[in-house]
């Protein structure tokens, strides 16, 4: 599956530390929750993350950074898929400029309302 634009937000300033850089967990839950747009789209339901697999901050996130999380479906299991994000930030509006800041992969499992894992059928 092709890479996807999935989320962009602007960090705001309760999102930062005092010397100004972007919490890490705050970055985090943005990708978690990018992370979980295409599985929740491939299983055509609600899916949950059992697992961070890997998660690698690269350069800081500054409050004004624009952050796009781009997605792309690794693998489709049973009932799992899992995911690669990637975080870009554009930065500097005088002399724009994109850095990759962040990437991740994670894992989503299908689950049904009862929250058990359910097969994923793809079409």
């Amino acid at each position: 599956m092709p890479r996807e634009l999935v989320l962009r937000v602007m960090p705001l300033p309760a999102d930062a530390n005092a010397n100004g850089d972007i919490f890490g967990g705050w970055i985090m839950a943005q990708v978690d929750l990018a992370g979980s747009v295409l599985p929740a789209k491939v299983s055509r339901g609600r899916v949950t993350t059992v697992a961070v697999n890997q998660f690698i901050f690269k350069q800081p996130v500054s409050v004004g950074d624009l952050l796009s999380f781009y997605a792309q479906v690794t693998r489709i299991g049973r009932t799992s898929i899992t995911v690669h994000v990637d975080v870009m930030a554009e930065r500097n509006p005088a002399d724009p400029q994109v850095v990759k800041v962040t990437e991740a992969n994670l894992t989503y499992v299908a689950i049904d309302s009862q929250g058990k894992p359910r097969v994923i059928e793809v079409k």
